[in-house]
């Protein structure tokens, strides 16, 4: 969580100004009997909370926090998630909790930027495809899996502020440590196929996408977060607009009913609650494409340099990354032997190798790597590591990619805390036999 001088979390909070948690939480406004009126959006965030609707919510009293949510930190249909940021609702998933080969829906990162909409009826629900096509059109998600080939792909969604949490100095944005990440088995159809049946006009540029979450201000119309790929990008056949996650319905926080999903970019392109995709002639320009949203400087800077925000420049491909799932940070052992593994990718390139060291980086050892079940799906590796005696240590690892760059020590610093992909560690106590 973040620190309570920066953004309290909700007990801090009520504790505070219960009147004005009550506001910015629930759109709630009290009344002289002490109940709270929930607004359509406030009901809408309080109902994913609790993970149900709410059918006695008009008599629920003013500053309350729900049962299911005042002992624990929970998010209903997630499991072991912690709790980044309530307002807009973000969760990451500790790194232990991320062994799987495919990450389970209820062990898959939470990323919004505004209001869930209330209304996920997949049976009711329509995207538009228009702007520079030849043929707009209005498709229902029945549409979509009669007209074009329904397919499943296993595909790495990382948050492009993953690991934002070690800048230093603070970088502006919700601290991510290293579980903004996830590779679930996601099906839909090619992203590619439903624009080529609307027909592309010769002079597009840049796709723009837009969602049914609403803006955390509730201004009717503004949209929260509406971000969009060059058309060169979105036509690459691994990108998805997916209606199903590991096989069952979409989870409501990654999306439900209707997303897109475009692999080895930031998860930011990958709309949620998907309503329209409109092509354009430039730029995308809309929210969080403009300024120093999900950009980064165009040459390296020192840690704390202010820089123009003409010298910004889009972020495209993710780069090399690694994560240690097991053992767990902290782990403890009276043996001299311990299995280690993991998970590599590299954004829209692949993982040639990865590299563990227990000697602080003076000596590597070479993992076990697989080949990923598709394109744009982590690889896991694996290896054993011989502690040569009892004491502290820790497991470092390092990938590599296809181009031949490798996961630096170092954070590389930038004002937003954007793509730091540095050395994933995970601390190991040998005790003696």
């Amino acid at each position: 969580m973040k620190k309570d001088t920066d953004c309290p979390g909700v007990f801090e909070l009520y504790r505070r100004d219960p009147d004005k948690a009550d506001r910015l939480l629930f759109g709630r406004e009290s009344c002289s009997d002490r109940r709270g009126f929930l607004k359509g959006a406030g009901l809408a965030v309080m109902g994913a909370m609790v993970g149900s609707t709410i059918p006695f919510q008009r008599y629920m009293p003013a500053h309350f926090i729900p049962s299911v949510l005042a002992g624990e930190r929970i998010i209903r249909g997630k499991d072991g998630l912690v709790l980044i940021n309530e307002r807009p609702l973000n969760a990451e998933t500790p790194a232990h909790l991320l062994d799987d080969a495919i990450t389970p829906t209820e062990r898959h990162f939470i990323r919004n930027n505004g209001v869930p909409p209330e209304n996920t009826d997949a049976a009711a629900w329509k995207l538009t495809i228009d702007g520079l096509v030849d043929r707009p059109m209005t498709l229902c998600i029945d549409d979509l899996r009669d007209r074009f080939e329904v397919i499943s792909r296993a595909l790495v969604l990382e948050c492009g502020g993953n690991g934002r949490a070690f800048f230093d100095p603070p970088a502006k944005g919700d601290p991510w440590t290293y579980g903004a990440v996830g590779c679930s088995e996601w099906t839909g159809v090619r992203f590619a196929d439903v624009l080529r049946s609307a027909g592309i006009k010769t002079n597009v540029v840049y796709t723009a996408h837009e969602g049914a979450d609403t803006h955390l201000s509730g201004e009717p119309g503004k949209l929260s977060l509406s971000r969009g790929v060059p058309i060169a990008k979105a036509m690459d056949e691994h990108n998805l607009i997916a209606f199903a996650q590991n096989g069952k319905p979409i989870h409501p926080m990654n999306g439900a009913p209707l997303r897109l999903i475009v692999p080895g970019w930031p998860g930011s392109c990958s709309q949620k609650w998907l309503t329209r995709i409109r092509l354009r002639d430039q730029v995308h320009d809309g929210p969080k494409m403009t300024g120093t949203s999900y950009r980064v400087p165009n040459r390296p800077i020192s840690p704390g340099e202010q820089v123009d925000e003409k010298d910004f420049e889009i972020i495209h491909s993710m780069p090399v990354k690694s994560l240690i799932t097991s053992p767990a940070d902290g782990h403890r052992t009276d043996g001299r032997s311990l299995a280690v593994r993991g998970h590599a990718w590299a954004g829209d390139l692949r993982v040639n190798s990865v590299h563990l060291s227990i000697d602080f980086g003076a000596t590597w050892m070479k993992a076990m790597l697989d080949e990923p079940l598709n394109a744009y799906a982590w690889q896991n590796w694996r290896a054993r590591v011989t502690f040569p005696q009892a004491g502290y240590y820790e497991v470092w690892a390092r990938a590599t990619d296809s181009h031949g760059v490798r996961q630096p020590h170092a954070i590389a610093w930038n004002p937003r805390g954007y793509l730091n992909n540095s050395m994933h560690r995970v601390a190991v106590t040998v005790d003696e036999a």
